[in-house]
């Protein structure tokens, strides 16, 4: 994996062996609103609206330099390594002064089940311990999407609780399961 790092206000490149996790820019924008547009993908993302209705994309890409500068997120769209189209979005939500973050995530439906989300969530994570001084990364799914689940465990991390009828979606209640993982844990599991 390679870091490209230019100076603090600049936010990070990650190359890893398939993929590059860049920043979003406004160009993104369309291929955001096609990939996030369709119901599976949102009926699973907590965040994610449905419909993705025009300009969403915009407003939600124009946020992250300003979260950045915060200290309170880093965004990454996730990219082919070789042809450069988009494949989804991972991220970090940063609370610092606790020196840890969420790891949230979403990959378009054509990408599912090509192992483009594990391979960017281990960069992303090592990111956040070797670079961030992280603590403590901590992510969590909708237990209707149990593959979100099985990328967590992938990453070595580990079950840390079931939260009943935690989220809202669509007017259900959904049970979330919450993973962790430590930095000294990800020590020992490089």
């Amino acid at each position: 994996m390679t870091l490209q790092i230019m100076n603090e206000k600049k936010r990070p490149k990650i190359e890893t062996e398939r993929l590059r996790l860049r920043p979003f820019t406004l160009d993104d924008a369309p291929e955001v609103q096609r990939l996030v547009g369709d119901r599976d993908i949102a009926s699973t993302t907590i965040t994610i609206p449905h419909p993705y209705e025009d300009g969403m994309a915009e407003q939600w890409i124009s946020t992250h330099q300003e979260r950045f500068d915060k200290g309170e997120a880093v965004p990454f769209a996730i990219t082919h390594g070789k042809q450069g189209y988009l494949i989804g979005s991972i991220g970090l939500h940063i609370a610092k002064e606790f020196d840890r973050a969420d790891l949230g995530y979403w990959i378009g439906k054509p990408y599912w089940n090509q192992g483009y989300c594990t391979e960017a969530a281990q960069a992303v994570i090592q990111y956040g311990f070797e670079v961030l001084g992280l603590n403590r990364i901590t992510a969590n799914h909708i237990t209707r999407n149990p593959a979100s689940g099985r990328v967590m465990q992938k990453l070595g991390m580990k079950h840390e609780g079931y939260l009943r009828q935690h989220s809202k979606k669509w007017g259900n209640y959904d049970d979330v399961e919450v993973y962790r993982i430590l930095r000294s844990e990800y020590t020992k599991h490089e």
